[in-house]
Order: structure tokens, then sequence, then C-alpha cells
């Protein structure tokens, strides 16, 4: 699987046991030996056995197998048809906008353009409300999966502590007191390997301590996965309804300017040039950082589009820091906040370039989930992802090597990535999934109805000024 150019899940978890270096009376995984030989050691062994009874077998409690979710199927399922369905709704809309766009600019396409807005909008909110409700049962079915490791945890953990001091009581026992508990010694000959099996069962307690541990890690990153995603989704919901309100709102402004009279609106229209030249000088801010005019910007991307199919108005809605959804970028040295198995690769790409690795920056790492930052330049490209497209990049603009941190090279970047990721099928549906993937890469489904419509949405916008560029 291509690696996606922002990290946001590169999360380290510490794979030692917990018992690691500890004192020899708590570490068990050998028995010490005196002078007495193994005679003693195998009485010692069984005085353990006498005494523990049960735990010697399958005293381990097996980790806990709960179901994500706890939700019943068939709530789950209408829920995610739910979605789709309204996916599909936003889809249709989405075509009669676009219908609306190829008819020109008159009346009645703007007024019916501005009302299948409205309408994908509040698709969309919908949409948003039954993703928070799946949401919302990720996380309560997370929650009783920690709690029900956390009880498991603890009864494996009592069991090995009373292993522990059966184990401490019995290696104190003297061979006098050991055999005044026993009036025949046979029983120890065949009985000889109980040692071991002890052993045995104080390792599986301990890895299975160990593996319990790693799945309650596991758990409480997944809850706080789908908290964040249930906030973001709660911020977008309110952008896209104030959204809704605005277009709304310019709806009105329309009619009551043209009183639906086609040749006021021809009046209205007078203004073009000076809105295009306000649209052209305006300043575009890229998601890694640096500014340029608009106008210059769409060039970039329309030079990419025509390389590679994507839509130059997608291209630049990706690059646009406000498709970020607030993600920390381009702050900070690659020695803090890159992976170590990408440094080797940012400092290649650094000498090649002939630039200090010190001198720029990359993108953060996120603390309060462990992710790892060091995605590069205006597209957010880590290392090991540029590399493997840097070539392609060359065979568009020419420059060899090509810079993260160069503009041209950049956009190209993200035109080629949204083009594998399916941005040219011609349709928005493809659009959300190839802005979802350029952001989460394998996790993009949690994040079509936000970072991938918002990046959508964002496109439709730069459209209409760019339709506007062109005179269409």
């Amino acid at each position: 699987m291509q690696q996606k150019p922002r990290n946001t899940a590169d999360v380290q978890r510490s794979g030692q046991s917990t018992f690691r270096g500890a004192a020899p009376h708590v570490s068990l995984a050998s028995v010490r030996r005196r002078r007495s030989g193994y005679w003693l050691t195998a009485v010692k062994g069984l005085v353990v056995l006498a005494s523990i009874g049960g735990f010697v077998a399958g005293s381990a409690y097996a980790p806990a197998n709960v179901s994500f979710a706890q939700v019943p199927a068939e709530e789950r399922a209408q829920l995610e048809a739910q979605l789709k369905q309204l996916e599909a709704e936003m889809n249709a809309h989405q075509a009669q906008i676009d219908s609306y766009r190829a008819q020109g600019r008159t009346l009645g396409a703007e007024v019916g353009k501005l009302n299948a807005t409205v309408s994908s909008l509040n698709a969309q909110i919908r949409a948003l409300q039954v993703n928070m409700s799946l949401l919302d049962r990720k996380i309560a079915g997370t929650e009783i999966e920690i709690s029900a490791t956390k009880s498991t945890l603890e009864q494996n953990q009592e069991v090995l502590a009373q292993l522990v001091r059966k184990a401490y009581i019995a290696d104190q026992a003297s061979l006098l007191e050991v055999m005044l508990k026993h009036e025949q010694l046979s029983e120890f000959f065949t009985d000889v390997n109980s040692i071991q099996e002890l052993q045995g069962t104080v390792k599986e307690t301990i890895g299975t301590i160990s593996s319990l541990k790693g799945q309650l890690e596991g758990h409480k990153a997944e809850l706080g996965e789908a908290l964040t995603d249930a906030q973001r989704a709660q911020q977008y919901q309110a952008q896209q309804k104030a959204r809704a309100d605005e277009v709304a709102r310019q709806k009105r402004a329309l009619l009551n300017q043209t009183k639906g009279q086609e040749s006021k609106y021809v009046s209205l229209l007078k203004d073009t040039q000076a809105r295009a030249a306000q649209i052209r000088a305006r300043l575009f801010s890229f998601l890694g950082g640096g500014q340029m005019q608009f106008g210059d910007a769409y060039q970039l991307a329309k030079t990419a589009g025509e390389a590679t199919g994507v839509r130059p108005a997608l291209i630049l809605a990706v690059l646009d820091r406000e498709s970020a959804l607030g993600a920390n970028v381009g702050r900070c040295n690659y020695k803090s906040s890159m992976s170590p198995t990408q440094q080797p690769i940012y400092l290649e790409i650094t000498k090649e370039l002939g630039i200090d690795p010190d001198s720029v920056m990359v993108s953060c790492a996120i603390l309060s989930d462990g992710a790892y930052g060091g995605a590069m330049g205006p597209a957010q490209f880590m290392p090991a992802t540029w590399q493997m497209y840097k070539a392609r990049i060359s065979s568009v603009t020419g420059r060899r090597p090509p810079s993260p941190w160069n503009n041209m090279d950049a956009v190209t970047a993200t035109a080629l990535y949204m083009k594998d990721a399916g941005a040219v099928a011609g349709n928005i549906q493809s659009e959300r999934i190839a802005a979802a993937k350029y952001y989460a890469g394998g996790n993009y489904a949690r994040f079509l109805n936000t970072y991938g419509q918002a990046v959508v949405d964002r496109a439709n916008r730069f459209q209409d000024d760019i339709d506007l560029l062109e005179g269409r």
C-alpha cells in the first residue's frame, strides 16, 4: 500500500515486558539452585504445587474478546445504509450544480445552483448526524472493551501476585520442613517435571498480562481517535450549517436585487472584470506554508491538472491551508518530529538538493496520540512518499531533482497523488474519496464526510472563482 503524504498514525508503543529487569525473587524465568541439589529443588517445586492448587493449570485468564461496539448489527447496518443514501443524494445535488454551471451565467441557472447548493449542504449535515451516531456507538463499544480488558488484566495480575508469593514462601522453606509435610517421597519422582509446568504457567501469565496491556493501549488509542473524529464532525457540521445559511442569504439578496428579472441580473454581471481582478490578486495560503496570489496558484494547478487530468480546483483545495482542519504543519525540525525510519530518506533528499536539513521546517508530531510528523513542503509529503514520486514529478516539471519546497513541484506532486487515488474518474464521490486518501491513507473511510467533503466543498468554491477568471 502506498504511504500517505501526511502522517497521522505512526504510533510507537513499548513491547517490553513489565517485569523485565525485576529483582530475582520476582523474575521467575529461572529457578535458583542450592547445594541440596536437584532433590531439594524437586521437593520445593512440589510444595509450591501443593500450596497453590488450581493455579498450576490454566491460571492465566484469556484476553477479553469483546466485539467492537456491542451494538446490534442490524442497527449499524441501518445507519450505514442511511449514510450511503445520503451520499447518493449529495452526489445528485452536485450533478445539478454542475448542470447549472454549464448553462452559463443566467439568473435561472444562478438561482438553481444556489438551491441545489443549499440542498446539498442540508444532505451533508444529515450525513454528519448519521456519521456521529455511528461514532457514538463505536465510542460506547470501545469503552466496554476497555472496561473488560482492564478487568481481565487485574485478574491476571492478581493470579501472578499469588504465584509469586507462593513461590517465594516455598523458596524459604528448609528441607526438614518439607520432609515433615509429606510421609511419602515416591510422589516426588513422578512429579519432578511439575516445576517446569509451574514455570510455564507463570510465563504464560506474564505473557498474557503483556498482551492485555497492549490491547488496553490499543483500545485507548482507538477511543481517542473516535472522540477526535466526533469532535471534528461536530465542528464541520456547524460550519456546513453556517454555510447553508449564507448561501440562502445570497439567494435572497440576488432575488431582491433582480426582482426575478433576467435583464437586471445581466446588469449585475457588469462588475465581473473588477471581481476577477480581486480574485486574481487574493492571497492563496498553502497547507504546508507559503503564499502567492490566487491567479498564480491557479496557473500552477492548471499546468498540473493538464498533465494529470485532475481538476485544478481540487488540487488547490487540497493544497489550501483551510482544508487541513487545523493540522499543525511546517513548524518543526525533523530531528524532533520525524520518524527514525524517515530521517535517513529526508537527509538524502536535502543532500541531493544541496539544502541544510536544519534550515527547512517539517510538520510537527501530534503529541496527544504519539503520531510522528515530518511531512514536507506545501504538498505535505512524507520523505519516503516523495522519493516514490520524484521521477514522475520531474517528468512533468522538468526539474531534476524536484524539491518538496518548490511550489510547482509540490503542486505537481499533489496532482499525481490525487490521480493515483482516483480523482480523475469525473465525479464528486471519487474526488471525495481521493481527498480522504490523501489525508489518511488506508483509513480514508473515516474521513469521507469530514476532510474529504471539506476539500470537495472548497474545490467547488474555487471552481466558481476559476470560472470567473476564465470568463465562463
